[in-house]
């Protein structure tokens, strides 16, 4: 049991970065992947940034807010850039919670919520403030720029309303659960292409609700028309046996939204958390956790 204690942290910080390998061998319009660079950006720098935060995103031990701001820091330091916050916010709790005995990755998630203290909170405003992410502002309660007063969850219930990957901190990651995993796992029982499994996973969200990202930089009106495109292709994708049937249909797309300089970020880092708990599943004590 010892040995299998210590394999744990490695076997969390592999299941982090193939989650990262899988979104980016996916096409997913509007962000960067192998088929297509994108906004300044190429695979490589996500590859590079999914490195350097492995190993402070799945630290053994340590906590929430720690794991954030040291993973953001990583990225910094190898990429000059940020490519990542987003994913490290929603994937540092997935982190955590499958460091416990839980069988069922989401009950640990929801724990490693509740524990949150305003020390995570200060961590990850921090880390939040190094990164500047696009469109980031001061805020009249909980500002990042001003010290913490309350717990990271009672921080980003704040911001919950505008911010997808805030809601997820109150919702016990219910997008994750709800609809990234049920689309991941329906697309896998029918095909063996892991990247058709990404691709539908990741219009499923851009489809099922503005993109975040594009709201903060876009305004609500894109954000919907994205959305409203988002859902037919995304019937298609359903429909797929495999990702050749309708790659033509979303590298036009792809071109499209990022000559229009627009990236649903928020809809790409819900994937990776979705891909990354996926991945997680195998490395509990049992593999009855939902999936």
């Amino acid at each position: 049991m010892p040995e299998l204690a210590r394999e744990r942290p490695r076997q969390i910080a592999s299941a982090f970065e193939d989650a990262c390998r899988d979104e980016l061998v996916a096409p997913k319009p509007g962000n960067v992947h192998v088929f297509a660079k994108g906004h300044r950006l190429d695979v490589t720098d996500f590859e590079r940034s999914a490195a350097a935060a492995a190993g402070p995103l799945t630290a053994s031990g340590q906590r929430v807010g720690a794991r954030i701001l040291g993973a953001v820091e990583a990225t910094a330091s190898a990429v000059k850039t940020n490519t990542n916050l987003g994913i490290i916010l929603l994937c540092a709790p997935l982190a955590a919670a499958a460091e416990t005995s839980s069988p069922d990755l989401r009950s640990a998630v929801s724990r490693s919520l509740r524990e949150l203290d305003k020390a995570d909170a200060e961590f990850a405003f921090q880390a939040i403030v190094r990164a500047s992410p696009a469109g980031l502002g001061r805020s009249d309660r909980h500002d990042v720029f001003a010290p913490a007063t309350a717990s990271l969850r009672e921080a980003m219930a704040e911001a919950a309303d505008r911010d997808r990957i805030a809601q997820q901190y109150v919702t016990d990651f219910a997008d994750v659960f709800e609809l990234g995993w049920p689309l991941l796992v329906a697309t896998l029982a029918r095909s063996v292409d892991r990247r058709l499994g990404t691709l539908v996973t990741y219009l499923g969200f851009l489809s099922a609700f503005p993109d975040s990202h594009i709201v903060r930089k876009h305004g609500p009106t894109v954000a919907h028309e994205i959305r409203d495109h988002a859902v037919s292709l995304a019937a298609l994708a359903q429909r797929a046996r495999r990702l050749e049937d309708i790659l033509k249909d979303v590298l036009a797309w792809d071109a499209a939204l990022k000559k229009a300089n627009i990236n649903p970020g928020t809809s790409a880092d819900l994937t990776v958390a979705t891909l990354f708990a996926y991945r997680l599943q195998n490395i509990l004590p049992t593999a009855r956790n939902g999936g």
